[in-house]
């Protein structure tokens, strides 16, 4: 019976500090817009929070986004891994709000799981330079952050730039891990 009551007042405890921790941060700030057809094409992962779903991806991760008939994109994420063999993953991308919405949400789940609000995931553009060559995405609650590039390299004063910009936004920049791209 202790263990559960102790069990009880630590998942309060947490519960407790995790809201405290994410209402000290303001509201994640997006873009004003996002032309969306100038974002479709090829993005090289620069930097990434490390999460689960890409553990397994050691060099090379880019992501493709194409633009599809019916309003939606597609998007097709892939890496290299260690063993030196490619892994995909193919999902859909859908706009949230007006036609210029910095706000997306991405699937990786089969289609026919799109009903579920729970498939969708977050996809914040947060900040992008006037010519579409330099991103950064994260979702509202800051767990996740993308720093993504239209070429392999970025020039150094841009990345810096764009790191203190992160950091003013409440983004840990001890978490970003660098993507290698060969």
């Amino acid at each position: 019976m202790k263990n559960k009551l102790l069990l009880l007042c630590l998942g309060a405890l947490w519960a407790t500090c995790s809201a405290w921790v994410h209402a000290e941060q303001p509201a994640l700030q997006t873009i004003a817009t996002l032309d969306v057809p100038r974002y479709m094409g090829t993005w090289y992962e620069i930097a990434k929070y490390p999460n689960s779903f890409q553990k397994k991806c050691a060099r090379n991760t880019r992501a493709e986004y194409q633009a599809r008939p019916d309003g939606s994109v597609q998007v097709l994420n892939r890496c290299i891994m260690a063993d030196g063999q490619t892994t995909e993953a193919l999902g859909a991308a859908r706009q949230v709000g007006p036609a210029t919405s910095p706000k997306l949400q991405v699937r990786f789940a089969p289609a026919w799981l799109s009903f579920l609000p729970m498939v969708w995931g977050n996809y914040w553009v947060i900040d992008l330079d006037l010519q579409y060559q330099l991103v950064a995405v994260s979702e509202p609650q800051r767990e996740y952050l993308w720093v993504l590039s239209r070429t392999p390299r970025v020039e150094p004063v841009a990345y810096q730039a764009l790191l203190a910009r992160l950091a003013q936004q409440g983004f840990d920049l001890k978490r970003l891990e660098p993507s290698p791209q060969e």
